[in-house]
């Protein structure tokens, strides 16, 4: 009977000793810093003022503030519907898809698509290309690292840094001119190891809009060359920064006309408003078929433990979409109307500011390009907007263009010069 009571004491003991060591396991886990837009949106939402205005998220929204869906894609989704079959993809992803994906990138005839020299396969989104990508350079070029530009989009950091790829960064925006700072870049460009990997946005940039100019990309595409540096292009913006997809793809075709071989992210959110079906591509231009062929199964193979293989209906509704003239015309028609709008709300922001008789220049915000407009505002000036008005944006003073309409154009205008005009 002693040595059972000494034993269940043992027990007793053993059970709480295994109980306090669970219990400890995640003690020194504290909370994740909150991601700064999604800060904006809770204090945009927390506020009861009638007059508030959210320019912080990044979502197209139409003249009265409100999502949208856009047509092509509802009758894409009528097609769909009753004649999907819910099987796993390939680890690849939609081949529809993709190939459809990449006429738009290289072109419809593109000599790299009938050679068979791009790999390529569908990814979750834009993000989910750039760190596929990024695992990819770990795995295979593990002493390298990925020049960045100042500033860019903040989770390409989280990308490459969770990749375990070094990071630097180049030049890019001029704050005194609040445009591209050319000259700088150029010599970042000139002075980086001979080999490097560059992450450039190949238009439309965010977070400031400023993209360099046909001619300027030429010459970052010539020093390129020279320096035997690696482009790798995030093209989020297709056809939403100008309103017509070619043109929004010149960079990209004037470092392949100078034979590049480079990379690609490609996402559907902006430019058909899916971005909550997470639906995109990475690209990779190699020197032949059959090096397509081995990178593709490696990007792939990089795939499976992440997420074994994307999801369909994303990849459904863009094929189908860009697979039909009819809707693919109707696509064209839809995104130059949202670019367009963007573009509309630029020059009333900017007359706006005008009329009020602000000693500073707004010609900026012409001249920029996209979703994004960045004002030049201080973190300060932000927080009065807030405070004072109810307008809310991130503190980096970068205006989300989907978010001003013609009903809070004025009331914006007038807002930022009262935050302004004592500069």
């Amino acid at each position: 009977m002693a040595s059972r009571a000494i034993l269940q004491s043992r027990q007793g003991i053993s059970v709480i000793s295994g109980a306090r060591w669970m219990s400890s396991w995640w003690k020194n886990v504290e909370p994740a810093p909150k991601d700064p837009i999604l800060g904006v949106t809770e204090a945009f939402l927390a506020d009861p003022s009638p007059n508030k205005v959210n320019v912080g998220v990044g979502a197209y929204r139409d003249d009265n503030g409100k999502p949208v869906v856009l047509a092509c894609v509802r009758e894409a989704e009528r097609r769909i519907a009753g004649n999907m079959k819910m099987e796993y993809l390939p680890m690849g992803g939609s081949v529809k898809m993709v190939e459809e994906t990449l006429k738009l990138a290289y072109g419809e005839n593109s000599d790299l698509l009938k050679d068979k020299r791009i790999a390529a396969v569908q990814a979750l989104s834009g993000t989910g290309a750039c760190r596929l990508f990024a695992d990819y350079q770990k795995r295979f070029k593990p002493e390298s690292q990925i020049y960045i530009p100042v500033p860019t989009w903040a989770n390409h950091h989280n990308i490459w840094r969770d990749a375990q790829v070094p990071q630097r960064t180049f030049h890019y925006y001029h704050p005194a001119t609040r445009g591209l700072d050319f000259a700088s870049l150029m010599d970042d460009i000139k002075n980086a190891p001979n080999g490097s990997f560059f992450l450039l946005h190949a238009c439309a940039h965010n977070p400031t809009g400023v993209d360099p100019s046909e001619e300027q990309w030429r010459e970052i595409s010539h020093q390129f060359k020279v320096k035997g540096h690696f482009a790798f292009f995030d093209m989020a913006y297709q056809g939403f920064a100008s309103g017509d997809p070619e043109r929004d793809a010149k960079a990209i075709r004037i470092f392949l006309e100078d034979g590049h071989l480079i990379g690609c992210a490609q996402s559907y959110a902006k430019n058909m408003g899916l971005y909550g079906q997470r639906v995109g591509c990475l690209s990779v231009v190699c020197e032949d078929e059959k090096q397509a062929v081995a990178v593709k199964s490696q990007l792939q193979q990089l795939a499976r433990p992440m997420y074994s293989n994307p999801p369909v209906h994303g990849a459904l509704i863009v094929s189908t979409i860009l697979g039909d003239p009819e809707l693919k015309n109707l696509w064209l028609k839809e995104v130059k109307m949202m670019a367009d709008r963007i573009i509309g709300m630029r020059i009333a922001l900017r007359e706006n500011l005008e009329k009020l008789g602000s000693p500073l220049s707004w010609e900026h915000i012409t001249n920029q390009i996209g979703m994004f407009c960045y004002s030049g505002m201080t973190p300060e000036q932000v927080d009065r907007l807030a405070s004072n008005f109810h307008i809310y944006m991130t503190r980096n003073g970068r205006i989300s263009m989907a978010g001003v309409t013609t009903g809070n154009v004025g009331y914006l205008a007038n807002a930022i010069h009262e935050v302004t005009k004592s500069v």
